[in-house]
């Protein structure tokens, strides 16, 4: 990883040979947009954009930040670290551990915070069309800004706690973001599952993070990677702590097993599932894996379960898209497997870091770019399933062009972003000799044609099945699809090293920001590009034959039970609500009810009748013996005070008899003895 430098009092700083310039400034990252978010809730009504303007001018400002901290390393400058601690914490009887807060950035964490930074800025900008009728505008853009502000937080962090913190507050946002039409059972459903399914994950993530301050007795980031390349760690503290984090982010970025939570999180607004598919959510999981890196380079066991989940998802994710009728559907499959790309990718070890960090950079923009499209369509014809729109190419020409421009992206069709990322990882998978990862990754380029080719020709292509007026949406929502559509179709070339195409050539930029340990690229190959553009042009012979007309009858229905299977997502979440959730919900939740109610209750009440019964005896005992022998030598001392205050009356004539008597009492005596 990027080196690391000097100390400073108070605190601890780290910064490049270079001077930091801006990046002394990057706690304000995330620090804007929350302040822009508390101040929505605070007078998002009162103020005339209802809270978009403030949404905008923050992440506006982001925007320019997130530039500028990109400037740094474009320009050749290095890591910067600095942070500030908080107070010593006494861990797990290892003694005491430090809590700190700051930044660490590098560049991963400039080119997440600039993918974060713009296609944020373009869901603020959409959605000023896309919810101006909502009752809870406010609210929508306050969660928008609250998410850019965690997801920040989490991109920035230099100690673990710090990035689970951000990490947390992300999986909030998206709770309250995916349930934000809360009225509906079925989006409150969404949101819970997503949160809970997600938490399974955390609980593993957690763990990884308190083995490793175990290990090391620091939750500082760069310390720990240091400690990891000096081999201060042992080779099983690293597997097992790299497979916990794995955990997190199998659960964060919807990976097998943890992945059906994804497609259901649809049910927020559109804008909001752009943001989530494109630069936070799921990408969270990504950057989890790229930043703790060198844990699982220099463990090696963990490095293969992390390629096998992402051979399977990868698979997985684009099978299930080919039968969705559901436009955003079948992108969030399409998420699920591009995500699995970028995990592969870091499963093939040092050589695969930068092409999925590539990816998840080019993967950012067009996939933004397909969702904003689809809340376009979905805002025109009011519906998601594709079998009611069909003919929109004409009534929504910006719509329709810059929908192609992000297929062809995600299919990857030179020139287009998404060819060059993805090829690299099927070249670097090959070269590695991973060919399950390799087999996978080719398949999937096909299905994926398929599918996105499917998609396009029943959304725009044909004859309108629906009945609305399909029109093409204002401005205000065109212009991001536009502004996304730039970066869709030439920020590829930023990953393409030593590309001559005679009156341009092409260095792998990307490459020289993003890289591990030492700077390796692979040339671009024709001979490989070929192999894979023969898979997707499968893909898309396929699916033109059979949706070139439309059908009244899905051509794949003739797949009988495969279909079947497929449109029941292959049973895996009938597993999950048979096999986990019913029997929670059901069984599990009825004997721990009667278990409440007849043991434990039992239990209680069973000690509230012998306590209440001992209770009555010491107090009977209480009354009777104590109070009463009080009560009798309380009685004999009052009479006896009595007779004493009777016979020292100070009455003179009283003691004269008394003294009389005693004369002669004792005259009798004497007398008789």
């Amino acid at each position: 990883m990027v080196g690391l430098l000097a100390t400073e009092a108070g605190g601890h700083a780290t910064s490049a040979a270079t001077s930091p310039g801006f990046l002394e400034y990057a706690w304000l990252l995330p620090l804007v947009p929350a302040v822009a978010a508390l101040l929505i809730v605070l007078f998002g009504k009162r103020l005339p954009g209802k809270g978009a303007d403030l949404g905008m001018i923050s992440i506006s400002a982001v925007v320019v930040m997130a530039g500028l901290v990109l400037f740094h390393f474009v320009d050749g400058g290095g890591a910067y670290e600095k942070g500030w601690e908080l107070s010593p914490v006494g861990f797990l009887g290892s003694g005491s551990f430090t809590l700190e807060v700051g930044v660490f950035v590098d560049g991963l964490t400039a080119v997440m915070v600039t993918m974060v930074a713009v296609v944020s800025f373009c869901v603020h900008l959409y959605s000023i069309g896309y919810m101006k009728d909502d009752p809870r505008f406010p609210w929508f853009y306050a969660l928008l800004s609250l998410f850019t502000a965690a997801m920040l937080n989490l991109v920035i962090a230099n100690d673990l706690i710090q990035l689970l913190v951000g990490w947390e507050l992300v999986g909030i946002a998206s709770y309250l973001i995916i349930g934000f039409w809360w009225e509906s059972k079925e989006n409150s459903n969404a949101a819970n599952k997503a949160f809970l399914t997600t938490r399974f994950g955390d609980v593993g993530f957690m763990f990884g993070i308190f083995v490793l301050i175990v290990a090391v007795g620091t939750s500082n980031i760069p310390t720990i990677l240091e400690a990891s390349q000096a081999g201060a760690i042992t080779g099983t503290v690293l597997t097992v702590s790299g497979l916990l984090l794995l955990c997190g982010a199998v659960g964060k970025s919807a990976q097998v097993p943890l992945h059906v939570w994804l497609p259901d999180a649809m049910a927020g607004p559109t804008p909001a599932s752009a943001l989530i598919h494109a630069a936070t959510m799921v990408v969270a999981g990504i950057y989890l894996i790229a930043r703790m890196f060198p844990i699982y380079v220099d463990g090696e066991t963990a490095i293969t379960v992390v390629g096998i989940v992402g051979a399977i998802t990868m698979l997985l994710g684009a099978v299930l898209a080919l039968v969705q009728d559901d436009l955003k559907r079948v992108l969030a499959y399409s998420t699920i497997s591009q995500l699995a790309y970028m995990v592969a990718a870091l499963g093939l070890g040092s050589h695969g870091y930068t092409p999925g960090l590539f990816h998840m950079f080019t993967h950012a923009f067009f996939k933004a770019l397909l969702f904003l499209c689809a809340g376009s369509v979905i805002h025109a014809v009011h519906t998601n399933n594709m079998s009611e729109m069909g003919g929109l190419r004409k009534k929504m020409p910006i719509t329709y062009w810059t929908f192609l421009i992000g297929t062809l992206a995600l299919m990857g069709v030179p020139p287009f972003a998404g060819f060059w990322s993805k090829d690299e990882i099927i070249t670097v998978a090959w070269t590695e000799g991973e060919y399950l990862i390799w087999g996978a990754a080719l398949a999937t380029a096909g299905l994926t044609a398929f599918y996105m080719i499917r998609a396009l020709l029943l959304t725009f292509h044909g004859s309108y099945r629906g009945h609305a007026h399909p029109h093409e949406s204002p401005r205000v929502m065109t212009t991001p699809l536009v502004i996304l559509a730039i970066p869709s179709i030439a920020i590829g070339f930023l990953g393409a090293p030593n590309l001559d195409l005679g009156f341009i050539e092409f260095n792998g930029a990307f490459g020289d920001w993003v890289f591990f340990r030492e700077h390796v690229t692979e040339d671009f190959s024709i001979g490989y590009a070929l192999v894979s553009l023969v898979a997707v042009g499968i893909g898309v012979a396929v699916s033109m034959a059979l949706y070139r007309g439309y059908r009244e009858r899905d051509p794949l229905t003739k797949l009988g039970p495969i279909y079947t299977a497929l449109e029941r997502r292959l049973y895996i979440d009938d597993l999950y609500m048979k096999g986990i959730v019913r029997p929670v919900q059901y069984t599990l939740a009825s004997a721990v009810n009667w278990t409440n109610t007849y043991i434990i209750d039992g239990i209680v009440n069973g000690l509230a009748v012998l306590t209440r019964g001992l209770g009555e005896a010491v107090a009977w005992f209480d009354r009777t013996v104590i109070d009463g022998a009080v009560n009798v030598i309380g009685r004999g001392a009052g009479e006896t005070g009595g007779l004493l205050r009777y016979l020292q009356s100070g009455n003179v004539q009283r003691y004269a008899v008394f003294l009389f008597v005693g004369v002669v009492a004792l005259a009798i005596v004497m007398t008789r003895v």
